[in-house]
């Protein structure tokens, strides 16, 4: 029965691969550097890596946000995040997962009249601001200096393009890597709490835990996304923001990549404690305004005359509105769910 109640995590996790794959990859197929085919492969690869072995990292402040005791609400929860993200993705936008289950959740604490941890809530939502703006900043500075390296050494214009050809490949992975690590909270991290699974012990010495057999399915659902619906969205945002060069559109997933990463790796964090250091919140932060806040910090640099502000903002709109109706589906849901089907949403 919990397998059937999951089905809605991995419907989320299906429409999280079909928009977000965009965000790592978009840039490259855009101008045509990668082929689609190879895109979606490695995509799919370490998108399963990074939920399983880094995924934990982010779950935990998700979790503070609302603990949802009951597995049929889990499953409205992500029904409703799942819902407001394929809509977005319809509509060819680059929606955030990220604030689709936020949304969801609020929803089913305003039902169940459960409180929102505030403090939690103001860690997400602070990341939603400086995710772009981190993002569009490493953006900048790094395409600086790769450019003055490029002229120093005078890299000839085909050896350029070849070197790039395999850095966006590297900086791909990477990103795929760090996508799954930081979003799979967003896919299966309502499930933890009422998850049956228990820790399996392979060969004496290996051991998988309930949490990575969760993140396993929900990045295995986020893989089927980008292998069957990732092409439209991709366009999107490789041609419809900015026209990047390809050294641009490298340095956009590099920038992409690293803030995604920052947010949700447990061994930076605690390299950071050690040195004494200040650290960043552990969160799912939203992959699409980290890419879009990349590619939109390149057009500033060439003097922001070629972006399309029209895209742009009908990609910030849609950052507004998915919340929102997240939280409306998933309380309505919730009330339908309880109330025709008498099953129950939340324990008191």
């Amino acid at each position: 029965m919990f397998l059937f109640f999951l089905s809605s995590g991995m419907f989320l996790g299906w429409s999280l691969g079909a928009s977000d794959a965009s965000n790592v990859f978009g840039t490259e197929v855009g101008p045509r550097m990668v082929k689609l085919r190879t895109a979606a492969i490695i995509c799919c690869i370490f998108v399963v890596l990074g939920a399983v072995t880094s995924g934990a990292g982010a779950s935990h402040t998700l979790g503070k946000l609302g603990a949802v005791n009951a597995v049929a609400g889990a499953f409205v929860v992500a029904f409703a995040a799942a819902t407001s993200v394929y809509l977005m993705t319809l509509a060819r936008y680059p929606v955030s997962t990220s604030q689709a289950i936020v949304g969801a959740i609020i929803g089913w604490n305003l039902f169940s009249g459960s409180p929102t941890d505030s403090h939690a809530l103001s860690k997400i939502v602070l990341t939603w601001i400086t995710c772009p703006i981190l993002s569009a900043v490493i953006a900048v500075i790094s395409y600086r200096i790769l450019a003055f390296f490029i002229l120093k050494f005078k890299v000839h214009m085909f050896k350029l393009d070849e070197l790039t050809r395999y850095g966006l490949l590297i900086v791909g992975a990477f990103g795929a890597f760090a996508l799954g690590a930081n979003n799979i909270a967003n896919v299966v991290g309502v499930f933890l709490p009422v998850s049956p699974f228990t820790e399996i012990n392979l060969f004496g010495s290996f051991n998988i835990s309930a949490a990575q057999q969760l993140f396993l399915i929900g990045s295995l659902s986020i893989s089927v996304g980008v292998a069957t619906y990732s092409k439209h969205v991709m366009t999107t945002v490789g041609d419809g923001i900015f026209k990047l060069s390809p050294v641009m559109a490298l340095v956009a997933v590099w920038a992409h990549s690293v803030v995604l990463f920052l947010f949700a790796s447990q061994h930076l964090e605690q390299l950071l404690i050690n040195l004494g250091l200040p650290t960043l919140p552990l969160v799912p932060v939203s992959s699409s305004q980290a890419i879009v806040g990349a590619v939109v910090g390149m057009g500033l640099l060439k003097g922001g005359h070629n972006i399309s502000w029209r895209t742009v903002g009908g990609i910030a709109g849609s950052w507004i509105t998915t919340p929102i109706f997240a939280c409306l589906i998933s309380f309505i849901c919730l009330f339908i769910i309880q109330n025709v089907f008498q099953l129950t949403v939340y324990l008191p």
